[in-house]
């Protein structure tokens, strides 16, 4: 049987870099289809796909809240030519009863052991109209390597330069931040994959920089050294999430090849200062994610803000507007207030107000908004505060021995001295 299987399209963060990262959610789904089925795979956000190609089954995988509307068109494409649609994905398990709608069968939760099953009801002619697996988590042992294989690796570049592989070490995270929907989606309970799978995996990455997409990479010492003291001999560099805020941790974090990490910057304290130092001080990199138009914040607080960013040389800084995603804690509470007045998920990507700030109207938090990228910014824009970052892992891959190894023809953007960016988010 043949099925095809569509990333569809967002609109991008306003004052980001446009770059475009290869999908997670699709190369580990595709690793539990099983292996008779022809999968083809299409990033809507870099290909087109063709409606008329032979297909038995649609499967769409969708991350991101402000993806929905145009898988809805998607999906209406196809059923209307009488091919059935699966959905799959984070925003399909935030919102099931919405998708339920669009979809002849929605998968809910991880696919690992589950997906031949699906396949086999569907060769049978029963295919169920939703699979729930959102609280049964599969053993984190039949968690195999990505299918990145159905990737067209020659879209995913900045300027001629190859983006970073995605990877994750383990799922769940029992940290229940308020802007945040992993609890719901992945547990609260910590699952840690087998350290010698995570290596086979990485092993078999042949991108030199990575991103470990964990949630959280401070939820178990003892994991970690084991992890990074695993990952130092394959010489990778790569970004994080929060690395735990210990002197052993850091320093194999450092020797294992984190390049830089994102690091929430939510007030102006020493904690955050000192925070900041320590990875610097450890030779990481740090990204500043910044949320904007919590209830503490109004007008001259995020000026404030911006200016603390700007004294601590913080290297890369995203601002975010504090967006009420189903399912997090912050949704749940300006609901009970009546705060939210904007329900269309195509505006659900950050850098629009949605809601009733609590110290200022939304048009000055839109406003407060882009004063933080472009004050932050102005002396040279994103782009090249991140060709610093990559100068930095150059040099660094230079030292070790394994730029040539990745890359063989080499960056000739950089080769020129030309600014040369490797953004990390979108």
């Amino acid at each position: 049987m043949k099925m095809t299987l569509i990333y569809p399209s967002w609109p991008k963060l306003e004052r980001q870099t446009e770059f475009y990262l290869p999908p997670h959610g699709p190369v580990c789904f595709a690793a539990t289809v099983p292996p008779e089925v022809e999968l083809t795979f299409v990033d809507e956000n870099l290909q087109t796909y063709d409606p008329d190609a032979p297909c038995d089954l649609l499967a769409l995988s969708v991350m991101l809240s402000c993806q929905l509307p145009r898988a809805f068109e998607i999906a209406k494409e196809y059923r209307e030519r009488g091919v059935p649609v699966i959905f799959g994905g984070i925003a399909v398990m935030l919102h099931s009863d919405e998708v339920a709608l669009h979809a002849d069968s929605v998968f809910l939760g991880e696919a690992e052991g589950r997906f031949a099953g699906v396949i086999e009801d569907f060769k049978q002619g029963c295919l169920k109209k939703k699979y729930d697996y959102m609280w049964d988590h599969p053993d984190i042992n039949l968690v195999g390597t990505a299918r990145r294989d159905i990737l067209d690796r020659k879209l995913y570049n900045y300027r001629g330069v190859q983006m970073l592989d995605l990877v994750h070490a383990s799922r769940g995270c029992r940290f229940n931040c308020f802007p945040c929907c992993t609890g719901f989606l992945g547990g609260s309970a910590f699952r840690p994959r087998p350290v010698h799978k995570v290596v086979e995996e990485l092993e078999s990455i042949q991108n030199n920089r990575l991103f470990v997409v964990d949630n959280s990479l401070a939820q178990d010492k003892a994991w970690l050294v084991e992890l990074f003291t695993a990952m130092a001999p394959l010489k990778k560099k790569w970004v994080s999430h929060p690395i735990l805020d210990d002197d052993q941790v850091l320093k194999l974090a450092a020797d294992a090849g984190a390049w830089y990490v994102y690091q929430a910057v939510f007030d102006t304290s020493d904690h955050i200062r000192n925070r900041v130092k320590r990875l610097k001080d450890h030779g990481i990199g740090v990204e500043g994610t910044i949320i904007l138009g919590t209830d503490d914040q109004d007008e001259d607080s995020i000026k404030r803000l911006v200016d603390f960013l700007l004294e601590i040389q913080l290297d890369v800084a995203e601002f975010t507007i504090m967006t009420p995603f189903a399912q997090s804690p912050v949704r749940t509470s300006l609901e009970k207030e009546g705060r939210i007045f904007n329900h269309n998920w195509r505006d659900y990507t950050a850098d629009k107000v949605v809601f009733q700030p609590k110290r200022m109207t939304p048009e000055k938090l839109q406003e407060m908004f882009y004063y933080a990228w472009d004050t932050f910014y102005a002396d040279g824009g994103h782009a090249l505060k991140m060709g610093k970052l990559f100068k930095d892992v150059i040099r660094r891959e230079m030292e070790d021995g394994t730029y040539y190894r990745y890359n063989p023809r080499r960056n000739r953007a950089f080769d020129k001295g030309m600014p040369t960016t490797v953004p990390m988010q979108g």
